[in-house]
């Protein structure tokens, strides 16, 4: 792996593949932690980001939620249903439409999402010290430019 990256117009076949290993080893040490507090609760992955999404976004709809998570209503439900059932994530109808569901966090999953962010925060929080305020503004205009557009716009506007 090359210690210096490339200058946009040097970008070769070389830099990308070590990007892209970069990314498979960042995922799997950011995942790490969390999938291990997870594993206590028989929960995944696909369960830490219902409770994450939900979490941060209080109320949202169980559309809002599917269009966020890109998977099938068929995969989210048998995640929700888990939760709901065990009492991390409650489902109220929307007052004014009864057919929208909304979800929100139970205190005791808002404590499981404080945990699981808690680790990533921590990670994340060492690795900018580390790296300095212009590689923190670099990374996320990085990681801006890999996420789709459709979603880039839903989260930047």
């Amino acid at each position: 792996m090359t210690a210096t990256p490339a200058l946009p117009q040097e970008i070769n076949e070389e830099d990308l593949r070590q990007a892209i290993e970069l990314l498979f080893f960042a995922y799997r040490d950011f995942t790490a932690e969390p999938d291990a507090i997870l594993a206590q609760y028989n929960f995944g992955r696909a369960h830490h980001r219902v409770i994450y999404f939900v979490g941060r976004n209080p109320g949202i709809t169980v559309n809002e939620l599917l269009a966020i998570l890109r998977i099938t209503k068929q995969s989210l439900n048998r995640v929700l249903r888990q939760l709901v059932q065990e009492e991390f994530i409650q489902q109220n109808s929307d007052p004014d439409d009864r057919r929208l569901r909304r979800l929100q966090l139970t205190p005791a999953g808002g404590k499981l999402e404080a945990k699981l962010t808690e680790q990533q925060s921590h990670r994340i929080a060492e690795a900018y010290r580390a790296a300095g305020a212009p590689a923190i503004t670099g990374f996320c205009e990085i990681l801006r430019g890999i996420i789709n557009v459709e979603d880039r716009n839903r989260i930047f506007g």
